[in-house]
């Protein structure tokens, strides 16, 4: 082997084994059952042996072409990530959580090595290791600063008590003997590290929260951002302001940081932007560095400060040249929620972040690349998926504010994004033709459009005054109904989008569900108010309601097929059936999901009732007796946002985050048809493991395939990276060393 290729083939290794040492870790055999299958086509370790273990799992399709930026996610990290760090030497991360705790974990292998250290009584806010990375400083929402051993968990001073707000940020000096903090108070102190004494300040100035604190890298200055929109420079040692306010920013100041030779200051903002200023006049030398489409939660230099990252409230993280404010790669994508901190590792080569979808992420800094792939739908939530009255096509609406038409025999789309809402778009629906399609958003509007072409056909229809959360075609076309978060219902022309009845009055909070009954002539809707209301279609009179029995809001309701019964389904975990006339509860309530319902929904012969909920399952009911006649079933790996039966009440459909799926109702398998234990109700761990009935590790999916992992019962999965396993020759457990030929 020539030394360019070794070369080579050392650096593919590398990343072999940063992208799968979480698992390597846990299960040595899964180097060979779970690593070389789903290692890319283009890596060189898997070439070079994958041939001699052909039982093993094979990705039918999705297998990625190289590696991915995101090389690592960890997961069970407590609750929502405030905060996190690397240690000097890059060997671990630390993180503060939301669960009142701080854990520490492996770099490489992403395993917890100390943890969780308990002692504060709120969030930790902001974590940071001592420059020795002996020890770790925490800020807390309990208005308290502790530091600990970093290898023990041990407290080893502290409490530090004299703000009078949340703590949002602490760091070392470079000598690590002392500790500045920012709060809420408007304040930033130093205290000495070992004896938690106030040896400066407080520093005031600010006229709002401190939000974001920073060493230079001589320990002389402090740099401070804040709410007030302004930085500050500060002498550490008097608190006397040496440079600034340095303004320029629109929105809230929510993190600083300095560069490495302690020249320039980057600033990140809620108003999208970052900033790079001059440590010494408060000059702008660099921006606004636009990009982001929400507020920018963190910010950093890279080791070297030629770069930038920035992290998001719009979930993503960016990379900029620190001089010239050009992005450097493709935004890195991955988190489902908020991005609340990010960190370059000390030899730059790897970017550390942590987010509010309680998981830390490890990137390779260096590609900036995504991960090729020929999906064009969703990138967001998709709130809202239906049926064309033929079963032929599916409309989709997501908080990325797209329509986008399926043909849902195969999955492909046909007709979108349709776009023109400025805002998400929360529930889509078919005419009774089929030909038209209504959409409402929280930008207060309804739209109706050519189902066939996209082509806008009628509105925006403008009248509510909050978000519009549900539509709904009355049975012959001619009206649509709509429900708000302002609390009103409203019937429209569905061709002028005159408002032709309503708005309807009565719930004392949002109307989150609606629909026509089957003969037009009544209206069902559901509230944050906990209640369920029947209306005259035509004349805006309540009917029969309030139906009570829900303890938390009513998330979704639906006419049966006969119009008789009505199904609502509710944040309390229950699903309740109501006589349509007099309000009487008929049947449930019907319990078995863990956490908040979405969505449910009839079959067309009204014997069943499907429902999606929060705790990422599909479940079938005898509408009559409220047993589970099908399911849970497994896919989805956050929220199940909508369901819906198709007109044969075959097919189920059920949209997530970014990601729709159609699942054969009468091939619900629970029994596996291969070696691996693989099912429509198998789990798959917040780790990724595939378990089996006993809780054994069967196979480890990485984590850019488990959110559209094909199931057994699934006949597409529309998604990014959708993944589809071979398990049929696959070996597991006791007789996983059979693998390798012999």
């Amino acid at each position: 082997m020539e030394l360019e290729e070794l070369r080579a083939f050392i650096n593919d290794a590398s990343a072999f084994v940063r992208y799968f040492g979480i698992a390597i870790a846990k299960s040595a055999p899964h180097v060979y059952l779970s690593a070389l299958p789903f290692a890319p086509t283009g890596s060189l370790v898997s070439a070079h042996y994958s041939s001699s273990f052909p039982r093993i799992l094979r990705v039918a399709r999705g297998r990625l072409s190289h590696w991915p930026s995101s090389e690592m996610v960890i997961s069970n990290v407590g609750g929502q990530v405030h905060s996190i760090a690397l240690s000097p030497d890059g060997q671990c991360i630390v993180s503060g959580s939301s669960d009142r705790t701080i854990r520490v974990w492996n770099a490489t292998t992403g395993e917890k090595v100390a943890g969780p250290f308990t002692g504060h009584t709120s969030s930790v806010t902001y974590v940071v290791f001592s420059p020795d990375g002996q020890r770790i400083v925490s800020g807390s929402s309990d208005w308290t600063i502790c530091v600990w051993n970093a290898t023990t968990g041990e407290k080893v001073t502290g409490p530090f008590t004299g703000h009078t707000d949340w703590v949002r940020s602490v760091a070392f000096s470079p000598d690590g003997q002392r500790i500045v903090s920012g709060s809420n108070d408007g304040t930033s102190c130093v205290w000495n590290a070992t004896t938690g004494e106030t040896v400066a300040g407080p520093f005031t100035g600010h006229t709002s929260s401190v939000t974001s604190v920073a060493f230079s890298p001589d320990g002389r200055r402090i740099v401070s951002g804040s709410y007030d929109r302004t930085i500050r420079v500060w002498d550490s040692t008097t608190g006397e302001t040496e440079a600034g306010p340095f303004a320029g920013h629109t929105s809230s100041v929510t993190s600083v940081a300095i560069s490495p030779d302690g020249q320039r200051i980057v600033s990140g903002s809620s108003d999208r932007t970052i900033r790079v200023w001059s440590a010494t006049t408060g000059e702008k030398v660099a921006g606004p560095l636009a990009g982001h489409t929400d507020s920018v939660r963190s910010v950093s230099f890279s080791p070297d400060g030629q770069r930038i990252v920035s992290g998001s409230n719009d979930r993503t993280i960016h990379v900029w040249n620190a001089t010239t404010g050009e992005k450097v790669g493709s935004p890195l994508t991955g988190h489902t929620s908020s991005v609340t901190s990010v960190a370059f590792s000390p030899d730059g080569q790897r970017i550390v972040s942590g987010s509010d979808d309680r998981t830390i992420r490890v990137w390779n800094a260096a590609t900036g690349e995504k991960v090729a792939d020929s999906y064009t739908g969703h990138t967001d939530w998709v709130p809202s998926v239906a049926f064309s009255p033929d079963g032929q096509r599916i409309v989709s609406g997501s908080y990325d504010r797209t329509i986008c038409v399926w043909n849902a025999a195969m999955g492909e789309r046909v007709a979108g994004p349709l776009t023109g809402h400025t805002d998400w778009v929360s529930s889509v629906a078919f005419s009774p033709d089929g030909e038209r399609i209504v959409s409402g958003s929280s930008d207060r509007t309804v739209r109706v459009w050519n189902a066939a072409t996209g082509e806008r056909v009628a509105g925006p229809f403008t009248g509510h005054t909050a978000w519009v959360r549900s539509v709904a075609f009355s049975p012959h076309g001619q009206r649509i109904v709509s429900g708000s978060f302002d609390g009103k219902i409203c019937v429209w022309n569905a061709t002028t989008g005159e408002k032709v009845v309503g708005p309807f009055t009565g719930h004392t909070d949002s109307v989150r569900s609606m629909a026509f009954s089957p003969d037009g002539q009544r209206i069902v809707s559901g509230s944050s108010d906990r209640t369920i209301r029947l209306w005259n279609s035509a004349t805006g009179e309540k009917v029969a309601g309030p139906f009570t029995g829900h303890m938390d809001w009513i998330t979704g309701v639906a006419f049966s097929p006969d119009g008789h019964r009505i199904v609502s389904g509710s944040s309390d975990r229950t699903i309740h059936v109501w006589d349509a006339m007099t309000g009487e509860k008929v049947a449930g309530p019907f319990t078995g999901h863990t956490d908040s319902l979405w969505s449910v929904a009839f079959s067309p012969d009204g014997q069943c009732i499907v429902s999606g909920s929060v705790d990422r399952t599909i479940r079938v009911w005898n509408a009559t007796t409220g047993e589970n006649v099908a399911g849970p079933f497994t896919g989805h790996t956050n929220s199940v946002r909508a369901v819906a039966f198709s007109p044969d009440g075959q097919r189920i459909v059920s949209s997530g985050y970014g990601s729709i799926r159609m699942l054969n109702v009468s091939t619900d398998k629970t029994e596996t048809a291969g070696p691996v234990d693989f099912t429509d109700q198998s789990k798959i761990s917040d780790e990724g493991w595939i378990l089996g009935g006993n809780g054994e590790l069967l196979t480890w999916i990485p984590p850019v395939h488990r959110e559209n992992l094909h199931r057994p019962s699934n006949v597409w999965v529309v998604g990014e990276h959708e993944t589809l396993l071979d398990l049929s020759t696959s070996v597991c457990g006791c007789s996983w060393s059979t693998c390798i030929n012999t």
